[in-house]
């Protein structure tokens, strides 16, 4: 033991530090772990979703695939369902576009005006697109549809997150 005394006033400060600490602790750490814990999760950005649509049924004609997707918010778990117009290029390659008009985001539709055939046509403000997914010059949309990642698994579609389009 020490031969040093403590003061009543020296008790009463260091257990008031100590007191202090531990609250000051418990308010700080929700927030550091709040802040700190989404970044130091694995991102599963990467990951494909199966669309439940096999390859060989894809034609060269923009057909609308909506799939189910498992998204996490904080604590809620819900399942959202997206949408990609599919179709097979020259090559036989498969092409996936996001429904996503680049103007102000309403959805696009293949053949979705009876004047503008062989396009998609977003019925928000006139935005017109090329089959390849092209913005027509001299309408709203300021650049082309997006692109969805795409794999063939056990001749079934899977999509995974969008990408620009180069065209």
């Amino acid at each position: 033991m020490s031969s040093q005394k403590v003061s009543r006033r020296q008790f009463l400060n260091y257990t008031l530090m100590g007191v202090g600490g531990f609250m000051g602790a418990a308010v700080v750490m929700p927030m550091l772990r709040f802040a700190v814990d989404p970044a130091l999760k694995a991102n599963a950005s990467g990951d494909f979703i199966n669309t439940g649509l096999k390859v060989s049924e894809i034609t060269e004609t923009p057909t609308r695939v909506d799939y189910k997707l498992k998204v996490k918010d904080g604590w809620y778990e819900a399942e959202e369902t997206r949408t990609a117009w599919v179709y097979k290029d020259e090559e036989g390659g498969v092409v996936a576009l996001s429904p996503v008009c680049k103007h102000l985001g309403c959805t696009v539709n293949w053949e979705g005006d009876e004047k503008h055939k062989n396009e998609f046509y977003c019925p928000c403000h006139g935005g017109r697109y090329e089959k390849n997914g092209k913005n027509i010059p001299k309408t709203p949309p300021i650049g082309p549809l997006d692109l969805y990642e795409s794999q063939e698994k056990d001749g079934v579609l899977y999509l995974g997150n969008t990408k620009t389009n180069e065209v």
